[in-house]
């Protein structure tokens, strides 16, 4: 089923209210988090979390919506502790200690909860609407389940760079070679490259799994079923992302674990991606240790949440899209290189990427070059942060997607930005891209002076912090890869694009047209 993506990235991006207030000394204990909508009837599963200091007796306490008053029980405690009248449903989804308390009926319209000792409140919490099945904690909601990973720092070592359409080879031989596990995550998998190579493995012995979204933008495609049960039959363990236990707005990250390799891509498993049909996209294939095992941290918890569904489960009287074919073919003007790096880092997705790409951004002092499908407008935080560090002297080119179903909106950026960089004076260029072999920009890249970072996060709130994204982060002589492709593909594409309101509207119409006739566009 299809997720509200607008409704969450406003849930998350649009609270500001501080979540604890506290009223006393750091010996008294604190309301830090409640859940009070959760994915029940009757709201079952209600819960509040405190923090409390070593040795807190509860019972010296109560909790205190206005309307009803509950004492909590006669109970020690340290640290976080959950509180809920159904603790059997709770367990389930924390380690922390959990206690049957009855507390007071928490509104999912809003609420205003205060802990008291005696008649003097000791902390307070306050939320507005609750969405269903999110946790309110430091002012935000989030998914219950949510992960909270830190940016993941690793060493130096050796990437295998490619892009695509060029080389198709890189993304499955680590698969073809693997012996022990592939564990694959991907939006949409319709390849049926990946799919022999998942099976082989499979039939090798090794543990072999893979994770999708359940409901991507358009539905899941006839020939992805079809692919998926060729995989179940092989012994692939195969599950979906959907349902209203879902932790993101869309299972979007493109990457796989083989063995002790991690291949991180801006690309689809699809033929118009990984196949090389279509899509100018950038992935690498790192064997960084911590790298590695961040990765499958990610998949692993990702796979064991309760969203995840098995796929005899998710068929289970569904009907499927029709596809869209794609069959082009490009030559190699980019051939996959052994490229070297100082460090490597890997940011997911909405736990830390979006800050992390942010701080590099306000790092970059000499160049700066992106590549995106789109992005969320001239006003969103990573486009800002692209014209702050203009601002400050560094070379700035951004590469937009021309494809028909995003020209007119890009073209109205890169139309503002260059602007901008004419009245300021700025060392700034936008360009929508002119495909000289390949089909079209889906790219989602990053040169920042020598660090590359590639991933499935493009660049707009939903996908900063609603979505599960993966990126990669590479410093060193690895960038100066990715940099000849960027250059290339900004030469192919001319001087900067501008549309007088007379083109926009010939667009729009050209637009409208193409809809209509499509059967399906994806966002991918």
């Amino acid at each position: 089923m299809l997720r509200p993506v607008a409704l969450v990235a406003l849930l998350v991006a649009g609270v500001a209210t501080p979540a604890v207030v506290p009223a006393a000394t750091p010996t008294e204990p604190a309301i830090v988090a409640t859940v009070p909508n959760p994915v029940a009837d009757g709201d079952a599963g209600e819960s509040v979390v405190l923090a409390a200091p070593d040795g807190t007796d509860l019972g010296a306490y109560a909790l205190d919506d206005g309307e009803s008053r509950v004492r909590l029980p006669n109970r020690t405690v340290s640290g976080r502790v959950v509180l809920t009248a159904a603790p059997e449903r709770v367990r389930n989804r924390t380690d922390r200690r959990v206690l049957d308390v009855a507390l007071p009926a928490l509104s999912n319209a809003g609420e205003r909860l205060r802990l008291l000792r005696g008649n003097r409140t000791v902390s307070t919490l306050r939320y507005g609407d609750a969405p269903e099945g999110e946790r309110y904690r430091n002012g935000t909601w989030t998914p219950v389940g949510a992960t909270d990973y830190p940016v993941v720092a690793g060493g130096a070592g050796e990437a295998r760079a490619f892009v695509l359409p060029d080389a198709t080879g890189p993304p499955l031989a680590a698969i073809r070679n693997a012996t022990e596990r592939v564990w694959l995550a991907g939006y949409t998998f319709t390849s049926a490259r990946a799919t022999r190579a998942l099976a082989n493995a499979s039939e090798r012995g090794a543990d072999v799994r893979v994770l999708v979204e359940g409901g991507p933008v358009g539905g899941m495609s006839r020939t992805q079923a079809r692919r998926l049960e060729t995989l179940v039959a092989a012994g692939v363990a195969v599950r979906a992302v959907t349902g209203p236990h879902a932790r993101y707005a869309y299972h979007h990250a493109k990457y796989a674990v083989a063995d002790d390799r991690a291949v991180v891509l801006t690309e689809n498993w699809k033929p118009s991606g990984t196949g090389g049909a279509d899509s100018r996209g950038w992935g690498a294939v790192v064997s960084e240790p911590s790298v590695v095992a961040g990765l499958a941290r990610t998949f692993e918890g990702d796979f064991a949440w309760r969203a995840a569904v098995p796929w005899d489960e998710y068929r289970a009287g569904r009907t499927f899209a029709a596809d869209n074919a794609t069959a082009g073919t490009y030559p190699t003007a980019f051939a996959p290189e052994r490229v070297a790096f100082e460090s490597a880092r890997l940011l997911v997705a909405p736990d830390n990427a979006e800050s992390a790409v942010l701080a590099r951004l306000r790092a970059a002092n000499e160049t700066l070059r992106v590549v995106q499908m789109s992005v969320g407008g001239p006003d969103q935080a990573f486009v800002r942060e692209t014209v702050a560090a203009a601002r400050r002297g560094v070379e700035v080119r951004l590469l937009l997607s021309g494809a028909w179903y995003v020209r007119e909106d890009n073209g109205a950026v890169v139309e503002r930005l260059n602007r901008v960089a004419e009245r300021e004076g700025l060392d700034l260029e936008a360009r929508l891209a002119v495909p000289s072999g390949y089909g079209k920009i889906h790219a989602k890249g990053v040169v920042a002076d020598d660090t590359v970072l590639l991933g499935s996060l493009n660049w707009n709130d939903n996908s900063a912090r609603a979505n599960r994204e993966v990126v990669l982060a590479l410093t060193g002589d690895a960038a100066d890869y990715y940099r000849r492709v960027f250059d290339a593909d900004w030469r192919a594409s001319g001087p900067g694009t501008t549309l007088p309101g007379g083109v926009v509207a010939v667009l729009a119409v050209a637009a409208l047209a193409c809809l209509l006739a499509a059967r399906r566009v994806e966002f991918e």
